[in-house]
């Protein structure tokens, strides 16, 4: 079985987001450099940035989001950003109509989600989004590693990366460490 990675992009001052779901510069690393991370995408980063992020990537097999995220990118019409099976912890069924053809799997649990996706990705990994979806995973002891992208930003306040865990948990030190251009690209494993 894969590893199954908490990711998101994040502020210095530890949020994916602000109030409003903004995202202001978080995602600006994603267009400031000159190599395609997807073919066709648009999305350029640093030569530095595609080497780290191109393998993660690939390596991943299916992913594991909030409904609130669903719903703001309107499940990236179907096509995962990422992998081929996205499951969705909701309490709301997958819109009635909404791409058919898409693998896309709505779990009212954190648990069952992870354990789903664990199954549909098989040996690939299992990326499971930062916010309050990842922060559950990680507080039921599902996470193995912590990836983040770190952008030099202060938000001040908004979405929280490990959304509201309120308990401790601790990391080993990171054991990747990439420094791309306007991101610094961090991997951590969870201590059991």
């Amino acid at each position: 079985m894969g590893t199954v990675v908490m990711h998101n992009v994040v502020s210095v001052d530890g949020f994916i987001a602000d109030e409003h779901d903004g995202i202001g510069p978080l995602f600006d690393w994603y267009a400031n450099g000159d190599v395609e991370l997807v073919e066709g995408s648009g999305i350029k980063v640093s030569r530095t940035s595609a080497d780290y992020v191109k393998p993660i990537w690939a390596a991943i097999g299916s992913m594991v989001i909030g409904r609130h995220l669903f719903d703001m990118t309107n499940g990236w019409e179907g096509r995962p950003p990422t992998g081929e099976h996205v499951v969705v912890v909701s309490h709301r069924p997958k819109p009635e109509g909404w791409h058919p053809e898409a693998s896309y799997h709505f779990v009212d649990d954190v648990a069952r989600a992870v354990a789903l996706a664990r199954e549909l990705a098989g040996e690939r990994n299992v990326a499971v989004a930062a916010g309050e979806a990842g922060g559950q995973a990680l507080a039921l002891g599902l996470v193995d590693e912590v990836a983040m992208d770190v952008v030099p930003v202060v938000l001040g306040s908004g979405k929280r990366y490990f959304g509201s865990v309120s308990a401790q948990h601790l990391l080993d030190d990171p054991h990747v460490v990439v420094q791309g251009d306007r991101v610094l690209h961090l991997l951590y494993r969870v201590r059991r």
